[in-house]
């Protein structure tokens, strides 16, 4: 099950203990990572990208699920960019991608508090024992929300209902008087560029929704080539 993940640790030191942790789960097959940074919440509230690693499309934050949640617990005081990351707020600050509930943002806040640091991943697990195992060993107070994948049907379901009432409007220019007439051809001629704008951004989502898809393919394909080579280093390990 795809899910986001968020580690809240005490000191960076414990968040990239963490991070090579997950990597190790990784390589060990039991989960996969599909995009991953570590993160720091300073003292005036905003919150820092310190480091994330790119796995092809689905890894790079702008545009991504998790670029949308790491934005959002920079609250209302901002995103502070690390030097090296070369992203922008207004490319992790996307309400469009950010597929968790407010109550989970809610509850990674409350511990993500300022001086903390967080290992956020969004990844595929089977089942929550290895990561749990490995994280709280660490120290770390484990976040976690499976995905919903719901903003292609809100999409779809606003196009549909803004076809319903231009079909409504070109009923009434029927019987409408001329002055009225002339109202409501300028507002079917409104709602058609809404229409237009609407169905091209849906595009987009469909396209961009694709290609993570297709990228999450290699992650697992890469991950179950890494479960291979540890059987087979295991079966060669001398007892």
């Amino acid at each position: 099950m795809e899910r986001m993940l968020v580690v809240v640790f005490d000191n960076e030191k414990k968040a990239y203990e963490g991070k090579s942790a997950l990597h190790q789960l990784q390589y060990d097959g039991d989960i996969a990572v599909y995009a991953e940074a570590v993160v720091v919440k300073h003292a005036d509230g905003s919150i820092s990208v310190k480091e994330q690693d790119d796995f092809g499309p689905v890894g790079t934050l702008i545009g991504t699920s998790l670029g949308a949640v790491i934005g959002a617990l920079g609250g209302p005081v901002g995103l502070a960019i690390g030097a090296t990351t070369g992203l922008t707020l207004g490319g992790l600050a996307d309400v469009d991608n950010l597929l968790v509930g407010e109550d989970f943002l809610l509850e990674v806040t409350k511990s993500l508090t300022p001086n903390k640091v967080a290992l956020a991943a969004q990844i595929d697990e089977t089942w929550t024992t290895p990561v749990d195992t490995r994280m709280e060993a660490l120290g770390g107070i484990v976040f976690r929300r499976s995905l919903a994948q719901v903003r292609q049907d809100i999409e779809d379901q606003d196009i549909a209902a803004m076809k319903a009432d231009h079909a409504q409007l070109k009923e009434e220019i029927k019987t409408a008087n001329a002055e009225r007439k002339a109202k409501l051809q300028k507002k079917v001629a409104e709602l058609e560029t809404k229409i237009e704008a609407k169905q091209a951004k849906a595009k987009e989502s469909r396209k961009a929704f694709e290609a993570r898809q297709e990228s999450k393919k290699d992650v697992l394909k890469k991950n179950a080539k890494a479960a291979g080579r540890a059987l087979k280093e295991l079966a060669n390990t001398p007892v």
